[in-house]
Parts: structure tokens; C-alpha cells; sequence
């Protein structure tokens, strides 16, 4: 079986041709900080005296404002007018506050298949739902590639999972997301490139592909990739990018089953229970549960296709939670707009917050209070995530997380939705 992420790298590398556990030294074609690694690497910049190296080299720097955004504190504010000096002093394309998530604004336009990209963030995963090599890596990293443009790299075990099939009712992507953790557990894809492939892509768009790619760092995975296909090209073309020939041998060669099949037909609506992603049950399990708030959003779930699911099970409604809704982009949010999708969940009693990472940080705007409940689209729920200690987080689809706010309890999504479809 030919691996995709290999592929990527040995292009990347001098040595070429990588093999699984080869160490290789590799040119970094993006790197991204946010407001909080960001500091953290100019700090480490700054003391090693190598930020004067920063901007000599052809690697692409992204600086995004969205964990802290807008800034809460003083500290944060400190932060991003540090961040902003040093963009502009470097020629570091920074996105600031309300443009939105760094692993959202990417993936609009600016990440490339076949290209090696690093973010001190470990959700940089994510691009490899459009065929990328992606990972994350930790601030001190993130500064040496600002220097030197390269990074060593430890050539990932491929882990291949083959699709085939296609949802039911009331199932998304973040249930097949969720379906693979179970599997796995915390550790069944460490240092491990999770590669897709089979029929059942072609009912996988890239958003639902950046969702499971976003996830599968849960499950210890070093990359998790898609291969290039007509989803791809689409998603490309939306964002007025330049198609280029060579992408179309993008692929992942796998044979059989690979490691894993999956048939879509036959995955229920999932819930992630608290303390941990991979503590996966059937939402049915936990029916009835109280919750006292929904979030819908963050880098797994923010998208417009997520809003629009929301915007159908609310519509006409009033939410019986509080309900925060947070776009993960501006071009998401000027979308919502346009359809009329914002109108339709603040009718609902939504509160919309400003494009970014809000509660699934656990530091801005919309935490949990001691003991409460939320159900979350994003991608974490370890204790104090998103509150103290006692509250608990349970991580689920948008059309769980919909049904949730307004029951104001966990409940089975499919009725609900059978009724909006029949509407």
C-alpha cells in the first residue's frame, strides 16, 4: 500500500523516498501561531536572539487572533499588539480579531495539496482533509521554522481506513469522527497518518472531511489525511484556487479493507462523555441527560454546513438551554447573514458570538459555571476545559447538539430530524 502523507514528505525531504520511522530533516511550506503560541514563540524568539532571522526564508507565516479574540484581559491585549508589531515588522500575514479560526481561515484558500504545513496548535491536523501533510508541533518549533523554513520530522506509521456507504438520517460526520476515537481509543493512532479512502468518499465533502481530519489527533494520530478527488477540486475552486495537474496524483493507494472498513450506513448518532474524547457512547445511552448549555462551533464544527443543520431543527423554535453559536470564520459569518441563517437563530434565542474559538478553549467567552452541563461541537472535553473542574462537557454532531438546546436535555436527533425533512 502506497501512503499519502510518505508521499508528501519524501517530496519535502532530501533524503526521499521516507519510509515509516525514517527521521528526516524536511522544508516547511506554511507555518501558523495563534495569539497564544504566537507569544510564547516570539518570546522564544526574542530571547535567542533569532527573531532578526525571521522573514529571510520563503516558508509562509500565518499569525491568527482567535483563542483570545476579542481580548478579554489585559494580557491577551498585550499579546496580539506584540503579535501585530512583529507581523508587520516580518511580513507575516496576520489575520486579527473576527477574522476567525486559524484552522478554518486556512483551509479558505490558502492551504494547498501536497503541501507540508506545521501550526503550533495540535488541531493543525485538520488540512489534511484537502490531501496536505499537516501536524502540530509546540512554540519552540514553531520559532525554528520561522528561522530556518525546515524541521525534522519522524516518518508516520500509515494507518489505512477505508469508507464505503452513506449516512442515515441524523447522522454527520462528526458521529463517524467519533465512531473512529471509540475505536481507536486515546492511543490506537499514535504518531500513526490515519488515511482515507473507498466509495464512501464521495458522500464525505471536505467539510465533513475537516471535521473527522480535526478529531483524529484525539486518537494520537501525527496526520490524518484524504486524497485528492472531485471533492477536493470543488472545495479548491470555491476559493478561486489555481487547479494545478499535479494534485490529481494525489492519491492513497490502499487495497482491500485496509486496516479498517467502515460502512457509514451503519454508525448511530454518537456522544463523547466526559472525561475524554474517546469515552464515545450511542447518544440513546445518555437520553434525558439535563443540559444547561449547547455550543455550536469551534475548528470542528463552525462551519456553514454545520449552521445551516442548526438553523433547520431551531427554525420556528425557542431554545430551552442557552445556545451560543459561533461562526469560525467571517466568511462564514457574512454567509449566515446572507441566508438568512443568523435571523433565524437569534429568533430562536441564540446568542452569536464573534468568529473564533469562544468556550471550546475553556478561557473566552461562554464557559461553564460548577457542575454545569454543555453539549459541545467541538473537540475536547477533558475536566476544566471549558469550566471548573465539576462541569461537564459532552461532545457531539450539530444536529445532537441542535435537538439538545431544544429539548434541554441529550436526546436522539433522527425524529426530529425525519420531522424537518418532512416539513
Amino acid at each position: 500500500m502506497g501512503s499519502l502523507a510518505l508521499k508528501i514528505l519524501s517530496k519535502h525531504s532530501e533524503e526521499g523516498n521516507v519510509e515509516p520511522g525514517d527521521v528526516v530533516y524536511a522544508k516547511v511550506d506554511k507555518v501558523m501561531v495563534n495569539d497564544v503560541t504566537g507569544a510564547l514563540a516570539l518570546k522564544i524568539l526574542r530571547e535567542t536572539g533569532a527573531e532578526k532571522l525571521v522573514g529571510k526564508r520563503k516558508t509562509e507565516t500565518y499569525v491568527v487572533f482567535d483563542h483570545y479574540s476579542p481580548a478579554h484581559n489585559w494580557d491577551a491585549a498585550n499579546a496580539h499588539a506584540e503579535l501585530r508589531l512583529f507581523s508587520r515588522k516580518y511580513g507575516c500575514k496576520l489575520f486579527d480579531v473576527g477574522y476567525g479560526i486559524a484552522h478554518q481561515i486556512l483551509v479558505e484558500g490558502i492551504v494547498k495539496p501536497g503541501e507540508l504545513i506545521v501550526g503550533a496548535d495540535s488541531h493543525t491536523i485538520t488540512y489534511g482533509a484537502l490531501a496536505s501533510f499537516s501536524t502540530g508541533i509546540g512554540s519552540s518549533e514553531a520559532a525554528y521554522v520561522m528561522v530556518t523554513g525546515e524541521l525534522w520530522f519522524k516518518a508516520p506509521e500509515p494507518l489505512f481506513v477505508k469508507i464505503t456507504g452513506n449516512f442515515g438520517i441524523g447522522v454527520a460526520a462528526k458521529d463517524l469522527a467519533l465512531h473512529l476515537l471509540k475505536e481507536f481509543g486515546s492511543e490506537g493512532a499514535l504518531y500513526r497518518s490515519v488515511e482515507f479512502f473507498g466509495e464512501g468518499l464521495r458522500n464525505l465533502d471536505v467539510n465533513d472531511r475537516l471535521t473527522v481530519s480535526n478529531m483524529m489527533v484525539e486518537a494520537g494520530a501525527k496526520t490524518a489525511i484524504f486524497p485528492y478527488d472531485n471533492e477536493t477540486e470543488a472545495w479548491l475552486r470555491k476559493y478561486s484556487v489555481n487547479i494545478r495537474d499535479e494534485w490529481k496524483e494525489l492519491k492513497i493507494e490502499a487495497r482491500d479493507k485496509g486496516d479498517m472498513s467502515i460502512d457509514l450506513a451503519t454508525i448511530e448518532p454518537l456522544i463523547s462523555a466526559p472525561p475524554k474524547p474517546t469515552n464515545v457512547k450511542h447518544v440513546g445511552d445518555l437520553e434525558g441527560t439535563p443540559v444547561d448549555q449547547v455550543f455550536v462551533g469551534s475548528c470542528t464544527n463552525g462551519r456553514f454546513k454545520d449552521m445551516v443543520a442548526l438553523a433547520r431543527i431551531v427554525k420556528g423554535k425557542s431554545v430551552k438551554t442557552r445556545l451560543i453559536v459561533i461562526p469560525a470564520s467571517i466568511n462564514i459569518l457574512k454567509h449566515m447573514i446572507n441566508e438568512g441563517i443568523l435571523n433565524i437563530l437569534v429568533e430562536a434565542g441564540a446568542i452569536v458570538g464573534v468568529p473564533g474559538c469562544g468556550p471550546c478553549f475553556g478561557a473566552h467567552m461562554g464557559v461553564l459555571g460548577e457542575g454545569e452541563v454543555m453539549v459541545s461541537t467541538a473537540n475536547r472535553n477533558f475536566p476544566g476545559r471549558a469550566g471548573p473542574p465539576s462541569a461537564k462537557v459532552y461532545l457531539a454532531s450539530p444536529y445532537t447538539a441542535a435537538v439538545a438546546a431544544i429539548t434541554g436535555q441529550i436526546t436522539d436527533p433522527r425524529p426530529y430530524i425525519k420531522e424537518v425533512l418532512r416539513e
